[in-house]
Formats: C-alpha cells, structure tokens, sequence
C-alpha cells in the first residue's frame, strides 16, 4: 500500500529544520546556519522511498518580525500548517520552555492538523530530568499526536520518526515524479548555495541584509555558467562582501561553486558581482521581484 503526503517542519530560528530535511534526503538541498532567518522561503523537498513519498516544507523560523521581510518569514511559516497532513514542530533539547514557543502553540490550537513535538539536539544534553520537565510543560500546553526526541546532526531516531511519519499518511499517489527531489527550480536552490557562504563568512548585520539572484545560468553539457549578483542594503556592506582586493567575494564564490557542482554532478564556472538596494527587505518592490509574498 504506496502513501504520500505533505509535513510541515516549523520552529523557532536555528532549532535545526533544515538540517533535519537535508537528513531525511541524504544530501544537502536545504541551506544550515547558526545565523537567524536563514530559510526565508517555504522550501519542499521530496522524500521518496519504495512504499511512499513524503513532501517536507522546510519553513523560515517563526520570529517577531521587525521588518516587512520578517514579517513575511514568519507568516509564510505559520500558513502553511493548515494545508498539509502533519506538523513537525522542533524545539532544541538544551532550551527551559519558552514562553515563545507556547505562543506558537496556542496558534495552531484551532488547527485539526495532527502536530509532532520534535526535540531535536538530543546529542547535547546530559540533564535528562530538566528535559522531561520542559517537555510535560509543553504537552500540558497542547495535544500532541506524539513526541520524539532525534539529533537530526548525526541522525539519531530519525528513521524511527520516519517510520511514525508514515503512520500518519492516508493511501495515496505520487505527487511528483522519481528523481525529482525539490519542488524549486536549480536556479533558486543556486542563489540559495550562494547565500550561505555569505551568511557562513560575514558578521554582524551584512547577512540579513543579503538577497542573491542569478542573472545567467547557461547548462551545458561540459560546464555550465553562472553570473550572480549579491545584493546589500549599504555601501559598507558591499565593501565587507568584495572585501580587500576582492578576496571575500573569491572566498565566496569559491566556496558556493563546490556546493553547486555537488548539486549539479557537473562542472560550474561561477561569476560574482555585488550592488546595493538600500532598505530593500522594507521595499515592496524589491521583496516581490526577489519572490517574497504576502501570504493569503
């Protein structure tokens, strides 16, 4: 009997959602960082296995937003439980209860979608008694259809989870063909490579304020060329990316090009430049040519 279905995986910032997603597919499809509002998008990718295929949403941590951007993060998030089979909800293992979290919680309350509390870093934690304290309290504030603890890092439980997973899911068809492992074009998961290095070697205030966009991507058989432009809000971030001489942004694009050619399984020529849009994650102009919409 084959199963499908959509999960939702969602959580505070840096709880570790993309790094649990990149696990279940076995390879690096979702960017990881210990920076906040690493995801911004809501990002599928395609578990398939020979009785089922699962959708994983690897949703933008949910955070009070300060800017239309992170407004929009955290709405886009949080919209996308109500659409879907099963809610992942992650938390770390080393965190007390958080009131946050529990604010969370009593949003989904009028959602009759079925919720998973994930603790997720189990591998960092010694005190398993204040753990079960901090879990009793949450599941005094919601009721969960079950709770699991995972290291998604090193894989502790997670095929156990999967197989839970699969429990949920009702009979039904394959959604997308074999092979396929996103429901993102090349292109956005490129940008997204892209952005990670600027995020992995820049400080401060220079990674929220990074938007990377291609603008060429020419496969072809032997190599394929990419020219991309890494957009800032101010000069003086510009002048952290290129950095002395150009050699943040070689560092950078050096670094993305490895990523991209393990992704593509070809040979990638890559092209960097750097422009300012100032404020642009408070411009509606700017936020929907980057792909970033309201949610309904």
């Amino acid at each position: 009997m084959f199963k499908s279905g959509f999960v939702t995986i969602i959580g505070e910032p840096n709880v570790g959602k993309s790094t649990f997603l990149n696990k279940v597919l076995k390879q690096k499809l979702a960017i990881t960082s210990n920076k906040p509002q690493t995801t911004r998008n809501v990002f599928s990718g395609i578990y398939n296995d020979d009785d089922s295929q699962i959708i994983f949403l690897d949703t933008p941590g949910i955070h009070s937003g300060k800017t239309k951007l992170g407004k929009y993060i955290s709405s886009a998030a949080l919209s996308t439980v109500k659409t879907v089979d099963l809610v992942l909800f992650l938390i770390n293992a080393y965190d007390d209860v958080k009131t946050y979290n529990i604010e969370i919680l009593k949003q989904l309350k009028g959602v009759k979608t079925p919720v998973f509390l994930i603790i997720n870093k189990l591998d960092t934690i010694s005190d398993f008694e204040r753990l079960e304290e901090s879990i009793d309290e949450y599941k005094k504030s919601f009721g969960f259809k079950g709770v699991f603890g995972i290291s998604a890092l090193r894989g502790d439980n997670v095929d156990f989870l999967l197989n839970d997973i699969k429990d949920q899911l009702e009979p039904g068809p394959k959604f997308y063909p074999d092979g396929e492992i996103s429901d993102r074009p090349e292109t956005f998961i490129i940008q997204e490579f892209i952005r990670e290095k600027v995020l992995d070697y820049t400080h401060q205030e220079v990674p929220h304020s990074v938007m990377v966009y291609l603008e060429q991507y020419t496969p072809k058989d032997k190599i394929t060329e990419i020219r991309a432009v890494v957009v800032v809000e101010r000069k003086s971030q510009k002048g952290i990316i290129i950095g002395k001489n150009g050699s943040m942004l070689k560092r950078i694009g050096s670094a993305a090009r490895k990523d991209i050619q393990d992704f593509l399984k070809r040979k990638v020529y890559l092209e960097l430049f750097c422009k300012v849009e100032e404020d642009w994650r408070n411009r509606e102009f700017y936020l929907k040519n980057f792909g970033f919409k309201e949610s309904e």
